[in-house]
């Protein structure tokens, strides 16, 4: 196997483990929710459907991004 694909394949499975761990933060950093909790926020803030769209930024970009 050559050095510089020895070296790329190392940096594309160092990337990927990064990348998991960084969901399994993201998931470990999410707090739980009680029904009541749930209860509540679905008062205050309504329905998903009921937002304007401009209010929105969309991070997909930003979350893929491994760079």
């Amino acid at each position: 196997m050559e050095m510089e694909t020895l070296k790329q394949l190392m940096k594309e499975s160092i990337r990927e483990v990064l990348r998991e761990e960084r969901l399994s933060l993201m998931q470990v950093l999410i707090p739980d929710v009680s029904d009541q909790e749930m209860k509540e926020i679905s008062k205050n803030f309504y329905s998903p459907e009921k937002y304007d769209e401009h209010d929105f930024v969309d991070m997909t970009n930003w979350v893929k991004d491994e760079s």
